[in-house]
């Protein structure tokens, strides 16, 4: 079996995904991304690859290469187009009935204000693309909505020229990421912040999270509206239920294989394996 590692650093998440493969007994062929040269008609000598890039432009045309040529990629390249994109994959949640917070998209400044003051403050103000929870902005008022609006019209890049708009959620300091890997629900974490924004990358603390019915099926409904495979999905919390916040295609699962007590990488090892099997 040979199974491709697209990756580029390597981080502890790969590194762990690596000492599940030798647990697997599975020696993966490494393929550094800042390193590989692709055409369109070589097919590597591969039954699978297994996408873990950090840059998510080099993992879409990348995987997109890869398939061209007969490669199947875990994740495939339209769940990475999909979830690289919060307002394509807003578009999948609602077609396929998934619940989310309000959201509005808007091109120009004039009709983001107008979009902001639609939605009722406070708003959240998000790149179309971009992870870590970073640029950002809670917009409390019209004086703060015009203020980021203008900063972002003049910085004038593709990240700055689409403005997502999103309802904000009063989450009491904490929200959940769940694991799916193909067809279940692995784990989940709450994410504690004293912060609005909960990413563990900005600080936030993680615990474990029983998986709930109510969490696996609605982790599992994102999953399959974003085209399956193995990703995060980020919950927030209300009165009425769940809402799915992101849904995020190279998930990092290092800091909650201890907290959940789930051997993450070992699932996705196995989950990888059997469909290089299929």
């Amino acid at each position: 079996m040979k199974i491709g590692l697209l990756h580029s650093l390597l981080r502890k998440d790969e590194k762990l995904l690596l000492e599940a493969f030798a647990r697997a007994r599975i020696e993966p062929v490494m393929l550094d991304d800042r390193r590989i040269i692709l055409d369109f008609t070589t097919r590597p000598d591969l039954d699978i690859l297994l996408e873990r890039s950090i840059n998510h432009s080099r993992a879409l045309h990348a995987l997109r290469l890869f398939e061209s040529v007969g490669v199947r990629c875990v994740n495939n390249s339209e769940v990475a187009r999909i979830c690289g994109d919060k307002l394509l994959t807003s578009v999948a949640l609602c077609e396929h009935g998934v619940p989310q917070p309000e959201v509005r998209v808007a091109f120009t400044e004039a009709s983001a204000l107008e979009a902001i003051e639609e939605l009722g403050y406070p708003v959240v103000l998000k790149p179309a693309v971009g992870s870590w929870g970073r640029l950002l902005s809670k917009i409390n008022d019209r004086d703060a909505a015009e203020t980021v609006l203008e900063h972002k019209t003049v910085l004038g890049s593709y990240h700055h020229s689409v403005f997502y708009i999103q309802q904000y959620v009063e989450k009491h300091g904490r929200d959940i990421r769940s694991f799916v890997v193909g067809d279940e629900c692995i784990a989940a974490i709450y994410r504690d912040s004293d912060h609005w924004i909960t990413n563990t990358a900005r600080g936030a603390r993680a615990s474990k999270c029983p998986v709930s019915n109510a969490i696996a099926e609605l982790s599992l409904a994102a999953a399959a509206a974003v085209g399956g495979g193995i990703v995060a999905v980020d919950l927030f919390e209300n009165g009425d239920g769940l809402l799915v916040n992101e849904v995020n295609y190279t998930m990092e699962f290092k800091n909650s294989i201890d907290t959940t007590g789930v051997d993450i990488p070992d699932k996705i090892v196995a989950h990888v394996a059997r469909e290089a099997r299929a």
